[in-house]
């Protein structure tokens, strides 16, 4: 296993080759470039533990809690060969969420017991933020914890939890307090094991009848105050700090590069280059694509340089959602009378999943804050508008 020092230390092609050999020895070939986009941990269990025998399973944590410590700069070349390389998405809420959560917020017996759980693969994380009524309004959530002694007792829900069924881990945002004023204050952040009496788990089917989200009900959790991250009623502040660097990979190209590349071959294999109209929109397309990589590279180089995202980088998450909507709507209309099944449409020597992307295209703009939220951010936050 290389040190951090020295993954930092290489030049950037050196390591995107250290990446590419990884991927063709240990990253089984029917696992890449799969089109589910959240697996199952067990679907994908194969590669999450040889990323944590190689040592690359934790790319931003320290070098002394079994991460690679990789800087910025190294961490976006990571992530863009990630998708470059077809790699699956594993369930990565320990990884991205809880890890760095517990090392800029965690007591010392929290970091030496949660962390080497995740590398293991022993704890599966899920997340529990929004509620019934309390999405992208998440400083209404409703669902409380009340003091008894050396324990909360939880009481509430929780909706589109991502993948909460297979997760045996959740921290959650409760209200701790309901005397406050403001609506931030009086929230605490839990751990909450999911085997604990009065946890109960439903899967919600999506329009692909896929389950990648579930509602979590607690009644009359007890959960140790132990398990508190933070100071209680303070959970707030802790929350936000582990989601500063998400939003800029909310607005990667990802998505709709493979849309964009979707929609090519099926308009090669159907002759729809031969129309002016379509070349015209498909160039459109493609223009935005470059357009939407040079905004992206302009706030990668912000975290490459050390600094820090400010809220114009929401324009990333509006900017690359609404492409992948138009250039999946594209390849619907191409597509036709077949778009109406789920099965893959044949394009010459390729398929193409034309439905199935354009149903994954409508969540983007919801989850991680909703467009409509986005804006309203760069309305206050940037552009300086009265409320």
């Amino acid at each position: 296993m290389t040190s951090a020092t020295d993954w930092n230390a290489l030049a950037d092609e050196a390591f995107r080759e250290a990446f590419r050999d990884l991927v063709e020895r240990r990253l089984p070939s029917e696992l890449r470039f799969i089109r589910k986009q959240r697996p199952l941990f067990d679907e994908v269990s194969v590669w999450y533990h040889a990323l944590a025998e190689e040592g690359w399973l934790a790319p931003v944590w320290p070098v002394e809690h079994g991460g690679m410590g990789l800087t910025p700069a190294k961490h976006m070349i990571y992530v863009e060969e990630w998708g470059r390389l077809g790699c699956p998405r594993i369930p990565d809420h320990g990884l991205g969420l809880i890890g760095p959560l517990l090392l800029e917020h965690g007591t010392d017996e929290q970091k030496a017991y949660y962390l080497p759980r995740i590398l293991t693969g022993e704890h599966v994380w899920c997340q529990g933020y929004s509620e019934p009524n309390s999405g992208s309004d998440l400083a209404s959530l409703r669902t409380a914890a009340v003091r008894d002694g050396d324990a909360f007792v939880v009481n509430g829900q929780k909706i589109w939890t991502t993948l909460a069924h297979c997760a045996n881990w959740i921290f959650a945002l409760v209200r701790t307090s309901r005397d406050e004023k403001v609506r931030q204050k009086g929230i605490t952040v839990l751990l909450i094991d999911m085997t604990t009496p009065g946890v109960r788990v439903r899967p919600i089917a999506n329009l692909r009848g896929e389950t990648d989200f579930c509602e979590v009900f607690f009644d009359d959790v007890r959960v140790p105050v132990a398990n508190v991250v933070g100071q209680i009623d303070q959970g707030w502040d802790v929350a936000k700090s582990v989601l500063g660097h998400e939003r800029i990979f909310l607005g990667a190209t990802t998505r709709p590069e493979i849309a964009i590349e979707r929609l090519e071959k099926l308009a090669r294999a159907r002759g729809a280059f031969e129309d002016p109209a379509f070349r015209s929109r498909y160039a459109r397309h493609r223009l935005d694509l470059y357009d939407l990589g040079s905004a992206f590279e302009r706030f990668a180089k912000v975290l490459r340089d050390g600094g820090e995202l400010g809220a114009d980088v929401s324009m990333l998450k509006i900017f690359t959602t609404e492409l992948y909507q138009r250039i999946t709507e594209e390849t619907l209309t191409l597509a036709g009378e077949d778009a109406r099944y789920f099965d893959d449409i044949e394009a010459g020597n390729d398929q193409v999943d034309a439905m199935n992307l354009f149903l994954d295209s409508r969540a983007p703009a919801i989850f991680g804050g909703s467009n409509e939220i986005q804006k309203n951010i760069l309305a206050k936050a940037v552009l300086r508008l009265p409320s």
